[in-house]
C-alpha cells in the first residue's frame, strides 16, 4: 500500500461517486492503493468506468445493498440527502460517514498543499497549475472539479511533494484545509442557500484564508472587490505573505499587456522588478488572470518563475471551459460551465473577441432556482452580449422549486436589455431549432452548468445532417 492512504479510508465507499468532486478523491484513494466502491444514478457514466478502470466499484443507482458491510467508511458530499438508502445502512452498520472534503484534506497531509478558492476560476486555475507542475517534471498531485481532456483525469496521485486542489466556498467545507499557498481569485455573492449576505461571503473566505499554515502565502487579485476586500482583512496577519496580481498598479506582479491571438493570448507581467512574456492557449481575458495566480503561486513554492511561465503554455483548455466540441457545416459549437452572470459575461465577452463578425448564438441553462432568483436579472443582461439565445428551463441540481422562479426571469430581463431571446421548455427540439438559426461562420455555444454540455453532440449532428 502506498504512503499517504489514512487507514480508515482503506474500503471506503463514496455514495455519488461519479461526481466531479468524488470522483477525484475516489481515483486519488485507488492509486494510493485502497479498495474503492461506490455508487452513481448514472454509473454508467464515463467517469464511472474510468474509476472501474482503476479497480473501483461501481454500482448504478442507489440502494442498501450497495454497502458492503465491511466498508471502513462511507464518503458524501453536501449534495446527498440524508435520507440515502446508503446512508440509512451505514447508520446501521456503524460505519463512520466522511465528508468529501475530510476525505481530500486527509489526501493533502504531508504534501505542500496549493488551494486555489474563489467564486469563479477554481477548476481553470487549478489545471493550470496541474498541467504546468506535471510538464516541468514536478509529477504533483492533484484533484480538480473537471476533466483536463478524456473522462478520469481531473484528478492523479504523484509522486512529487505538492498537492493541488479546488477548494469549493460552496458550502463553506475549503475550511477544512490548510494549503501552504492559498489562492483567492474573486469573491462575489452566490450559493444563495448557504450564504445570506456579501459580508458572509467575505467571513467565510477570511476563515479559509486563517487555516494557511504558518509562513505560507496567499495569492490574490489586487483589482477584484471581493478579493481585496479579503486581503484588507487579513493585512498584517503574523506568518502570511500575501502576493497580489492584477493590471492595477500597486500589484505585486502586474499585468502590463494581454494580447488576443484568435484563442490563445499573450500575456506580460512584471514580477520581482523583471519582465515575462508567455502564451495563454485559451481565449479572455480572465484565463490570462488566471495563469498570472497560478504563476505567482508557483513562484511562492519556489518554482523558477521563467520555467513556470513557460510550462503554463502547455495548458490548452479543460472540458467545459470554452471547449471547442467540434465544427459542423462551417458553424463551431463551444461548451461553457459559465453559470453565475460574471461568468456569463466573461466567457461571452472571450468569444466575441475571438469571433470576430462571427454571429454568437447561444443555449443557456440557469442552474439551481435560488440562483435565478437572486441573480436572473443579471443572467439575462449578460445574454445580451450573444445575438440570439436560447434559454431552458432551470436546472434543479439538489434545490426544490421555488414558486415563481422560472427562466422567465432570466428571459425578461434579457428581452430588457435588448436581447434576441426565445423559450425553450423541451431539450429535445434544440438542435433543430440551432440547426434552422445558424449559417456558416456562427459559434454556438451550449452555457450552463447542468446537462446543456448534452446538447454539443446533437447540434454538431443535426449542422452535418
Amino acid at each position: 500500500m502506498k504512503p499517504g492512504l489514512p487507514t480508515a479510508m482503506e474500503r471506503p465507499h463514496f455514495i455519488g461517486i461519479g461526481g466531479a468532486g468524488m470522483s477525484g478523491i475516489a481515483k486519488i484513494l485507488a492509486q494510493r492503493g485502497a479498495h474503492v466502491a461506490g455508487s452513481d444514478s448514472r454509473g454508467d457514466s464515463e467517469t464511472c468506468e474510468a474509476l472501474r478502470a482503476h479497480g473501483a466499484t461501481v454500482h448504478g443507482g442507489h440502494a442498501a445493498d450497495n454497502l458492503a458491510a465491511d466498508s471502513t467508511c462511507v464518503v458524501v458530499s453536501s449534495a446527498i440527502r440524508a435520507d440515502n438508502p446508503e446512508l440509512a445502512r451505514a447508520a446501521e452498520l456503524g460505519i463512520p460517514v466522511v465528508h468529501r472534503s475530510d476525505a481530500l484534506a486527509a489526501l493533502m497531509d504531508g504534501l505542500r498543499p496549493i488551494a486555489v478558492a474563489g467564486t469563479h476560476g477554481k477548476t481553470t486555475t487549478t489545471s493550470m497549475l496541474a498541467v504546468s507542475l506535471s510538464a516541468l517534471g514536478l509529477d504533483p498531485s492533484y484533484a480538480i472539479g473537471g476533466d483536463l481532456d478524456a473522462p478520469g483525469s481531473n484528478a492523479h496521485h504523484g509522486e512529487g511533494d505538492i498537492f493541488v486542489a479546488e477548494a469549493d466556498e460552496s458550502d463553506r467545507t475549503f475550511h477544512k484545509y490548510t494549503p501552504q499557498v492559498a489562492i483567492i481569485l474573486n469573491a462575489e455573492l452566490d450559493h444563495h442557500a448557504n450564504y445570506a449576505s456579501i459580508d458572509e461571503i467575505y467571513e467565510s473566505f477570511e476563515t479559509f484564508v486563517g487555516k494557511v499554515v504558518p509562513g505560507g502565502t496567499l495569492v490574490v487579485a489586487h483589482g477584484q472587490e471581493g478579493a481585496a476586500e479579503i486581503a484588507r482583512r487579513v493585512a498584517g496577519k503574523e506568518g502570511l505573505t500575501v502576493v497580489t496580481y492584477g493590471e492595477e498598479e500597486g500589484a505585486d506582479v502586474r499585468i502590463t499587456k494581454i494580447t488576443p491571438r484568435g484563442l490563445t493570448s499573450e500575456v506580460t507581467v512584471i514580477l520581482d522588478g523583471r519582465m515575462l512574456t508567455f502564451t495563454v492557449s485559451v481565449p479572455g481575458r480572465h484565463y490570462a488572470h488566471n495563469a498570472v495566480a497560478a504563476l505567482a503561486a508557483g513562484v511562492a513554492l519556489g518554482i523558477p518563475a521563467h520555467n513556470l511561465a513557460s510550462a503554463l503554455g502547455k495548458y490548452t483548455g479543460v472540458k467545459r471551459r470554452l471547449q471547442l466540441k467540434g465544427e459542423a457545416a462551417g458553424v463551431q459549437v463551444i461548451d461553457s460551465y459559465a453559470h453565475h452572470p460574471t461568468e456569463m459575461t466573461a466567457d461571452l465577452e472571450a468569444i466575441r473577441g475571438a469571433a470576430g463578425d462571427s454571429r454568437i448564438l447561444v443555449v443557456f441553462q440557469p442552474h439551481l432556482f435560488s440562483r435565478t432568483q437572486e441573480l436572473g436579472k443579471e443572467m439575462g443582461e449578460s445574454l445580451a452580449l450573444a445575438d440570439a439565445s436560447l434559454v431552458l428551463d432551470i436546472y434543479p441540481a439538489r434545490e426544490d422549486p421555488i414558486p415563481g422562479v422560472t427562466s422567465e426571469l432570466i428571459i425578461a430581463a434579457a428581452r430588457a436589455a435588448g436581447a434576441d431571446v426565445t423559450a425553450e421548455h423541451d431539450k429535445a427540439v434544440v438542435a433543430d431549432a440551432i440547426a434552422g438559426m445558424a449559417k456558416p461562420g456562427d459559434l454556438v455555444l451550449t452555457m450552463g452548468a447542468g446537462d446543456v454540455t448534452d446538447l454539443g453532440p446533437a447540434i454538431l449532428a443535426r449542422l452535418s445532417s
